[in-house]
């Protein structure tokens, strides 16, 4: 007899590569989607080399993974192809910097994103979540596009917390200017990946210099602005960076510093809240049961309450198990490329100065020896403990873990949980979203959902 039960469907995925491919073929496969050009043996081996162009390694294995990014981390920085890819819009700030420079930086910003800075900001992110769910209900009943509408929630939040109370800061201005810059520059090609040197063209490329040149002369007034007259209430961002001193060297931040790390803030601060928003409420609306679940924790905590405070989100664990999962599978950097400076061992493979090292993170969260239906939404994974720290890496690790982890998971939840607790979601059949890597990994096509007030 035939089992007639189901096969449970599994939510959107990247096709991965199962035959090799020559320079050409990735070449064509990297312009559409940068992911594609994983094979799929990644996901079932620690480590695959080979030579297309330069010497490459993909690396899946916890522990050579420690290695790159802790025990051996001035072997293996940045590339500098990834590195000039992003300096025209957020110079030498903590993202971009090595060594002593970065260091510095480091230790001034750290005090930032400390648990109390980030849970006093928790009131400009329950607003926002508040005036997310206020659009969506006047919208009416429509599908809506949730990958706009969170990057315009997680828009509202960072420059709030950035430049809180500055009128003479040109959001929308700042807004553009960031959009602009990764539609034209943020593509990143497979040459980029490899670490071919600068001069090779890449296809399709060209910088929005006029867009970030005012971007930073926007963010170079407001810095000053503030530094002569202050600010009142909660300190911002802005004001924890100009009263922050290295402890070590008292090396303050000059203007120019301080827009840099500002900026980078902004930048990665609400593109990749947005993309793990975006792709946790297509998982929701794919999985019903799940949604339920999550709706019904948000509801036992605030008790009739509309929106989550900072102190509700902490209450919240299956909903924090959603964002996770969602991380897990759409990774919002879900590949990263260092350049070897030294002679290294990795998975028993020679590494050669100058070979590119690649982290594919989408693979990594994806493997079959580390994770269990590696393919599948499964928020209650997480219930039964967390998996090996170098096998889940949506915020990096080692000294350069992201320093905003906190603030963004915070965040999240509580703007996924204001959402939960006032609307119910359903996929609009035929609009799938396909996975693409244009510098994060966003849902082409955009996320677009039903909503009905709960």
């Amino acid at each position: 007899m035939t089992d007639q039960t189901p096969i449970r469907a599994l939510p959107a995925r990247v096709p991965l590569v199962t035959e090799p491919m020559g320079l050409w073929a990735s070449l064509q496969a990297s312009r559409r989607n940068i992911l594609s050009i994983i094979p799929d043996i990644a996901t079932r081996q620690p480590m695959v080399s080979g030579k297309t162009g330069v010497r490459w390694h993909m690396v899946m294995d916890p522990g050579a993974l420690r290695r790159i990014l802790l025990e051996k981390l001035d072997d293996y920085p940045k590339s500098d192809v990834t590195k000039n890819l992003l300096r025209p819009a957020i110079g030498e700030s903590l993202f971009i910097a090595e060594g002593a420079h970065w260091r510095w930086q480091r230790r001034t910003a750290a005090p930032v994103f400390s648990h109390r800075n980030v849970m006093n900001l928790a009131p400009i992110m329950t607003s926002a979540a508040e005036r997310s769910v206020a659009r969506v209900e006047e919208a009416g009943p429509r599908a809506v596009n949730f990958l706009d509408e969170m990057v315009t929630t997680t828009f509202d939040v960072i420059s709030d917390v950035t430049f809180s109370g500055d009128k003479g800061f040109d959001r929308a201005a700042v807004h553009r200017a960031i959009d602009g810059y990764i539609a034209s520059a943020g593509k990143i090609s497979l040459f980029d990946i490899l670490g071919f040197p600068d001069w090779v063209p890449r296809p399709g490329r060209m910088l929005s210099a006029g867009g970030v040149r005012e971007m930073k002369r926007v963010a170079d007034q407001a810095i000053e602005a503030r530094a002569e007259r202050g600010h009142d209430g909660v300190p911002d961002l802005l004001d924890l960076l100009l009263a922050g001193e290295d402890p070590e060297s008292q090396r303050r931040m000059n203007t120019a510093e301080l827009r840099d790390n500002l900026l980078t803030f902004i930048v990665a601060g609400h593109e990749t809240t947005a993309l793990t928003l975006a792709w946790s409420l297509y998982l929701l609306a794919f999985d019903e049961a799940a949604q339920e679940r999550a709706r019904e924790e948000v509801q036992s905590v605030l008790k009739g309450r509309r929106a989550v405070t900072g102190e509700d989100a902490q209450k919240l664990p299956f909903v924090r198990h959603v964002v996770d999962e969602a991380l897990r599978l759409y990774p919002p950097a879900a590949m990263v490329s260092r350049t070897a400076q030294a002679h290294d061992t990795l998975c028993g493979r020679e590494i050669r100065p100058g070979d590119t090292v690649m982290i594919p993170i989408y693979a990594l969260q994806r493997h079959h020896q580390l994770w269990q239906d590696p393919d599948a939404f499964r928020p209650d994974r997480w219930e039964t403990g967390k998996p090996d720290r170098y096998a889940y890496l949506p915020f990096g690790d080692g000294p350069r873990i992201c320093i905003g982890a906190s603030f963004a998971i915070q965040e999240a939840v509580i703007i996924l949980g204001t959402l939960l607790a006032n609307l119910r979601f359903k996929a609009v059949p035929g609009k799938e979203p396909e996975p693409v890597m244009i510098l994060t990994l966003r849902p082409e096509g955009g996320v677009w959902l039903e909503t009905e007030p709960v």
